[in-house]
């Protein structure tokens, strides 16, 4: 009877060590599932955390250099009708000086043309250009409208006196200083940088690839205004 028993308790310390060995290998292995599943959700956050990063960069370069295409734009166009303006009062002072009343007329009609053009301009440059350069464009608008004024006094004076002449040439040279000034501002402040912050080495090389962004990605630095 004795052994009986003896035979059964090991039957039994078996089957509860292979079960327990069981569970324990179970155990061990969920932990190991749980861990590769909490590694791999990790990876993923990291991924997706630098993928938005990457997004919000390139998001920034494009919007960088689609103000600054936007600008040189609005620099270019504000500088020829400003410049086509006083060529304008130019011709009609010249005209004046002619008496020839049909080059008048042909000159009248283009100043009103190209003094609407600069207006136009100059609004746009209002929501576009730096303070600096709106001040300058501010101050040869102001001129060369003081000039118009003047030739449109002129006109309907009948024909001017010398010193009415003499008094547009020291208006006309006032506009081209002003007009200097205002070219000087606009190319400064084209070579005016604003720092983008573009530190992943990776994005500089898709944006290389790409082409189009590495206007943006000079060297991991940034970029021109």
């Amino acid at each position: 009877m004795g052994q009986t028993w003896d035979a059964l308790a090991v039957a039994i310390v078996g089957v509860v060590g292979t079960l327990g060995a069981a569970l324990l290998t179970q155990s061990r292995a969920a932990r190991l599932k749980r861990h590769e599943l909490q590694e791999v959700a990790r990876q993923q956050r990291e991924e997706r955390a630098h993928a938005d990063q990457i997004r919000q960069q390139e998001a920034r370069a494009a919007a960088h250099c689609e103000q600054t295409d936007l600008r040189r734009a609005c620099y270019v166009s504000l500088n020829t009708t400003a410049r086509q303006y006083q060529t304008a009062q130019i011709n009609l002072m010249h005209a004046l000086r002619a008496l020839d009343e049909a080059k008048i007329q042909l000159c009248v009609e283009q100043l009103e043309e190209r003094r609407l053009a600069l207006r136009d301009n100059y609004a746009e440059a209002q929501m576009i250009v730096p303070s600096a350069v709106l001040t300058a464009a501010r101050a040869a608008s102001r001129q060369l409208n003081d000039t118009y004024g003047l030739l449109k006094r002129l006109l309907s004076g009948g024909h001017p006196s010398d010193s009415e002449h003499t008094a547009l040439e020291v208006e006309t040279e006032m506009s081209w200083a002003l007009l200097s000034d205002l070219r000087e501002a606009m190319r400064s402040r084209r070579g005016r940088v604003t720092r983008i912050a573009v530190t992943d080495p990776a994005w500089c090389s898709s944006a290389a690839a790409a082409g189009a962004r590495w206007r943006a990605c000079r060297n991991c630095r940034g970029q021109e205004v």
